[in-house]
């Protein structure tokens, strides 16, 4: 029963919000606490920041916005997104509570009611219609950013920067983000250029998340209860079988490897359909099990299908059939049997499926709608599905705490460990979620409850000024109030509280010197002139032995070079000081040699010329055990008892540690300074030493406090800097003119929205692709905007003849761009790839799909995903080209005609969805 007192807070709180009120019986529930404050403040005019934890349901609060704008009747509400699939996701979800009429969309690709009062779109999109000054920003009085947190994405994230920054003065902003660390510092720079916005932070899950780990077939709870999570104490239990697990494959090695010297036998995971089995009978289904690797999410869904695992019921399997035939319904024939549609169809129907970027967007949609409706009960994904897209699991699984970031193998941070895991737990039909992490002898139960137990990470600007940005800046509000409004970027900010921090340090620097001046004067004379002279001879001699180090470095590269398999050397210092024996000679190349060797305690690992003082003395050999597997603690045990049987470690070098520091001659110059310093009348004071510490304390303060100086220029100044740079850049090659105005080179580079922007302008500029028939202009743009998966695959050969001459003649431009930049410090413009170019020639050529994917580099087939994805960027460059000023009559034809070709089979129907 509700109390009097209660129902007359209710009754204040329907008089102070009516639309709240209205709002909350349309959506049907009753708001969480964070959920309405947050209206509350949307309500009261006020701008907001919310930050909640996924799942949490932050875009009741974008909702309630879009709410708003609709009961006014004349107000205009935009729902932007980072992602297309995102945009077309909250685009139904608003049109069926709304109506077709009342919503809808732009993405790029798609343009549905554009001038609706409500209208979902990308970030992208709405930061092009603000630098055009578009007609649909009138009456413009909210604009929600879901996912703000994207502003610290390496190469998107400065366009949310941009969009906050230019938004009228008029428009409320509702911003959704993750939980993030640094929320206030985020809040205060978005009062500074946004106004009043109030910040409402819950740090409270709906579903609460409990963590396991599953060692072999047994699952263990991480923590033992919600204390000992806080604590991140792990759970006894879990702790004693893994060291357990441990042992007995140290066993399993060491019994292996003495067996004839053969190899351990390397741990293996449990297999996945084993794992999915293991959550089934736990009640742990609909499960996402993330595997960071296109090819290993496909194996795993292979190995379940050949394990013969089959999830669902006769009437689920005809309503995955029916679900799976709406979404390929136009998709030729003979394209599906190239797409893998049977094997993937079979995987589906049984309840087991893939997700990730390589797929056929179709493919894609239709997995997330059958995992929605709990039709597919086991997702092997990429961590692309835990951007935002709706599929909330019972559970989530994770097979590796490492993942490939493009570049190297790297440690999941908390924040993805927490992005990931978030998925788990469905916000009204579960009652709790579950993180599960799969065991192996290389993961660390405490290494995961520090994963699990860090709850946020800080949100870093990603901001810098590009080409396109600074035209259109430019453009708009002139050079000088261009550098204001970079000024008050979020970079910037940031940048300017560390200054405010390092400045205050610069004056209690300061200070202090002049309190040690006082200390070090000398009534014998000029003791400043005396220390200097301490200083010069304390440089020279540093000078000096940097000049030995690198003669005895130079040494132990030419030594490290020559080692062989089965020499022993020592090691002289550092924690791996001791006898070891090479199992790998030192790799050639231009790197510095790094041979693979075996310590006597066992550590085997690669050595550096930075771990010896001077040459490397061969002091004896072993034979090293052929097919030696130094990851098996067996076999490196065996290995390392033979090379401390050797006896060398009772008669050490006595020269360990380097040369002696008798030094035979003195350097000329040293010579001459320590004459000088006796001579100076300083150096005849009783207090000398005094003095002398007072001097050091003062000058060891001052370089400081230059660097300190420094800091604080190259923080203040960088964007600004970089802005000035970027415009040089646009002086020289024309876009902007000797006084600073844009020219009408530089008003068609700021209609060109591509990472690429001043190399397409260049392109059209000098006619590079003047004279190509349609398949040929559709490959030669390609190269400026693919990027090949994989860093140092070779150039991709390209058709002969117009194709091959283009492809040239924008590599030279690009060469000539990149001169500019380097001369001004910049490096904004990538190389162009030629790896896109022979599939998107024989696609716009009308070949047939198979054909298509399989002329991709090293004829490897090109996934059926990344082709779309690529030739969806194609398309649009195609439609910009079309649109340029700079572009010949008869290539804005050329280019027309090419979106019709390109604009076909698989591409036709997802207008919207990549």
């Amino acid at each position: 029963m509700t109390s009097p007192a209660e129902k007359y807070a209710a009754s204040k709180r329907r008089a102070a919000y009516p639309a709240l009120e209205d709002f909350r019986l349309d959506v049907g529930f009753d708001l969480d606490d964070f959920q309405r404050e947050a209206c509350e403040v949307l309500e009261r005019g006020n701008g907001v920041l919310v930050c909640a934890p996924t799942g949490a349901g932050k875009t009741v609060v974008g909702e309630f916005a879009v709410h708003l704008a609709l009961r006014s009747g004349e107000r205009k509400c935009f729902y932007t997104t980072p992602i297309k699939a995102l945009s077309n996701q909250k685009y139904h979800d608003l049109v069926a509570r709304y109506g077709a009429d009342k919503v809808g969309l732009l993405t790029g690709d798609n343009a549905i009611n554009g001038d609706a009062p409500v209208v979902v779109m990308t970030t992208e999109v709405l930061r092009n219609m603000l630098y055009s000054g578009s007609d649909q920003l009138r009456g413009l009085a909210y604009v929600v950013m879901d996912e703000v947190h994207y502003l610290a994405d390496r190469f998107r994230g400065a366009v949310w920067e941009e969009v906050i920054i230019h938004l009228p003065a008029s428009v409320t902003l509702v911003s959704l983000s993750a939980t993030v660390s640094n929320y206030e510092e985020f809040a205060d720079w978005l009062v500074t250029v946004r106004g009043e916005t109030e910040v409402v932070v819950s740090e409270h899950r709906p579903v609460p998340l409990w963590q396991h780990m599953l060692v072999g077939r047994r699952m263990f709870d991480l923590f033992h209860d919600a204390d000992a999570a806080r604590k991140h104490d792990v759970h006894p239990e879990l702790l004693r079988h893994t060291r357990e697990m441990e042992r007995r494959q140290e066993f399993t090695d060491r019994a292996a490897s003495g067996w004839k010297g053969g190899r351990g036998k390397r741990w293996q995971p449990p297999p996945r359909a084993d794992v999915v089995e293991r959550l089934q009978r736990a009640d742990l289904l609909p499960a996402i099990l993330f595997i960071f690797s296109r090819a290993g999410c496909a194996a795993a869904v292979k190995q379940c299908l050949d394990a013969g695992l089959r999830l669902t019921l006769p009437e689920e399997r005809a309503e995955i059939r029916r679900i799976v035939a709406s979404k390929v319904t136009s998709i030729p024939p003979e394209d599906l049997s190239v797409l893998g549609y049977w094997e993937w169809l079979d995987g589906l129907e049984r309840g087991v499926a893939a997700h990730h970027a390589g797929m056929l967007p179709a493919f894609k949609e239709a997995v997330e709608e059958c995992f929605v409706k709990g039709l597919v009960k086991a997702v092997f994904a990429t961590e692309t599905l835990a951007l935002g897209i709706n599929m909330p699991a019972r559970c989530v699984v994770l097979e590796r705490l490492v993942k490939f970031n493009g570049e190297a193998h790297v440690d999941l941070t908390p924040g993805e460990y927490t992005q990931l895991t978030g998925r788990a737990g469905r916000r009204g039909i579960d009652v709790e979620g579950h993180a599960v992490v799969l065991w192996s002898p290389d993961v660390d139960p405490r290494h995961v409850a520090g994963l699990a137990s860090t709850r946020t990470f800080p949100l870093r600007s990603s901001f810098r000024p590009s080409y396109n940005m600074a035209v259109n800046l430019v453009g708009s509000v002139g050079a000088d109030k261009s550098r204001e409004l970079l000024e008050s970027s979020f970079a910037q900010f940031q940048a300017d509280r560390s200054v405010v921090g390092l400045a205050r340090q610069v004056q209690r620097n300061v200070e202090t010197m002049e309190s040690y001046g006082s200390d070090a004067a000398c009534h014998q004379g000029d003791f400043d002139e005396y220390f200097g002279l301490r200083v010069a001879i304390a440089d020279r001699e540093k000078s000096l032995s940097r000049q030995g180090v690198q003669q005895r470095r130079s040494a132990a590269v030419s030594a490290l070079e020559k080692l062989r398999h089965g020499d022993v050397i020592r090691v002289p210092n550092g924690r791996r000081a001791g006898l070891a024996v090479v199992l790998e000679p030192a790799v050639g190349g231009f790197g510095e040699p790094r041979p693979l060797v075996l310590t006597q305690d066992r550590w085997a690992g690669r050595v550096s010329p930075g771990d010896f003082n001077g040459p490397v003395e061969v002091l004896t050999r072993l034979r090293v055990p052929k097919g030696f597997n130094h990851r098996s603690p067996g076999a490196r045990r065996d290995l390392a008892a033979q090379v401390s049987g050797t006896g060398l470690d009772r008669h050490p070098d006595r020269r360990r540690g380097g040369r002696s520091r008798a030094n035979p001659g003195e350097d000329a110059e040293v010579a001459l300074l320590k004459v000088q310093l006796r001579q100076h009348p300083c150096h005849a004071c009783p207090d000398r030493e005094d003095h002398a510490r007072s001097a050091e304390r003062r000058h060891r303060l001052q370089r400081d406090t230059d660097a300190l100086r420094d800091k604080v220029a190259g923080r203040t100044g960088s964007l600004a800097r970089t802005f000035d740079q970027v415009c040089a850049v646009l002086s020289v090659r024309g876009y902007l003119s000797s006084d600073g105005e844009v020219t009408d080179a530089g008003r068609m580079l700021g209609r060109i929205w591509s990472e690429a922007d001043l190399l397409v302008a260049e392109c059209l500029r000098q006619g590079v692709w003047d004279g190509l028939a349609p398949d040929e202009l559709a490959a030669a743009v390609s190269m400026v905007l693919y990027e090949s998966r994989r860093e140092g695959e070779d150039r991709a050969s390209v058709p002969n003849g117009p194709i091959s001459a283009a492809v040239d003649a924008c590599a030279k431009l690009w060469g000539e761009i990149a001169a500019d930049e380097s001369e001004y410090g910049l490096a904004l413009t990538r190389e162009p790839d030629p790896g896109f170019v022979w599939p998107m020639y024989r696609w716009a050529r009308g070949e047939p799909l198979a054909r298509v994917l399989s002329s991709g580099h090293h004829d490897a087939d090109m996934p059926a995903g990344d082709f779309v994805r690529w030739a969806r960027q194609v398309l649009d460059l195609l439609s910009q080209v079309r649109e340029a000023s700079a572009a010949s009559p008869s290539v804005k034809d050329t280019a027309r005609k090419a979106i019709t070709a390109v604009n076909r089979g698989v591409l036709a129907l997802h207008q919207g969805g990549v």
